[in-house]
């Protein structure tokens, strides 16, 4: 069986490449699945995409947690633990990293022994932050690297999950994909099927309990214009960012502008502080930070640590 993770960020198309990528292979006679995992539904969150493709019954449910290729469309997801994106890598994975840098840059930082490659782009492409049809460039490439998918198959699924849109963007996309495709030759076959997963090993996910609340408070109703601020949409995060301002440069432009729903805001000192009411936990800020003075530390761990310290703080009655 194929297992395939396509990591992006809302708005760089990772749902439509999974959805072509298992369309592709259902083109040549795979079982498939395939499916989006969001967090925090906005443009610029971290999302994944999976796809299972298998010549017999798929029994397997849920994410992909052993992939046999991972593609990341932006690799600032790479150092940020939210994304996931080194999850349950072995050595059989392949890593193919929309990036600048090259595949021994990768493989130092990471100290990993899975094969990387890089997302080919051609000579007009200067800004890869900006690359065009990027979740297509790695659907594309992810069809090559599995070896099974031949090029009008692939052109066939983007023309069946995009032709709705018009055949102007479908004729664009396949142009693009199979541009890619081919860049890719000298890596045809390089993914090879995973082998099947005993349940005997099955490990269980850390769940995370959410006590219910008094619907009043968990579930208001807000009806009038200008109240987004009384939704505190921090309830939603899992990580938390958190400043060390013994590093912080004050270059507070980089993290406040960043920052998709303005939740940090720089004071009259010059230092960002983050509004943990509206703070979701994308950690694109973390990502961003060019002294890396902003770390990602569990959301569950920062509440004990405030409990405790305000235990400390409250007299004994």
């Amino acid at each position: 069986m194929y297992r395939i993770r396509f990591h992006g960020r809302g708005g760089q198309g990772m749902k439509t490449a999974s959805r072509v990528l298992g369309t592709a292979f259902f083109q040549q006679g795979f079982q498939v699945q395939d499916a989006p995992r969001y967090g925090a539904e906005r443009r610029g969150a971290p999302i994944f995409a999976y796809v299972r493709a298998s010549r017999t019954a798929i029994n397997e449910r849920g994410v992909i947690r052993h992939p046999d290729l991972v593609a990341i469309a932006d690799d600032s997801l790479v150092s940020s633990p939210a994304a996931g994106v080194l999850q349950g890598l072995g050595p059989g994975t392949t890593m193919l990293i929309n990036s600048h840098d090259t595949p021994e840059v990768w493989r130092h930082r990471l100290n990993l022994d899975a094969t990387i490659l890089i997302v080919p782009v051609g000579e007009e492409v200067t800004d890869r932050a900006d690359l065009p049809f990027a979740g297509m460039v790695c659907a594309a490439a992810a069809a090559r690297l599995v070896g099974v998918i031949g090029r009008e198959a692939l052109a066939a699924a983007i023309r069946e999950e995009l032709g709705a849109h018009g055949n102007a963007l479908a004729d664009r996309n396949i142009e693009t994909a199979l541009h890619t495709y081919d860049l890719m030759q000298d890596h045809a076959g390089a993914v090879t099927e995973g082998t099947e997963i005993s349940a005997e090993n099955y490990a269980s996910p850390q769940w995370i309990d959410l006590p219910l609340e008094n619907a009043g408070r968990a579930a208001p109703s807000i009806h009038a214009a200008a109240t987004s601020t009384l939704l505190k949409t921090g309830l939603w995060r899992t990580m938390r960012p958190e400043i060390d301002y013994t590093h912080c440069n004050r270059c507070w432009w980089v993290c406040s502008t960043f920052c998709p729903d303005s939740a940090i805001r720089v004071n009259e000192a010059g230092l960002p502080e983050i509004d943990y009411d509206h703070c979701k936990g994308c950690l694109i800020c973390v990502a961003k930070c060019p002294p890396h003075a902003i770390e990602a530390i569990p959301e569950h761990l920062a509440q004990a640590r405030e409990e405790k310290a305000h235990a400390a703080k409250t007299p004994d009655r």
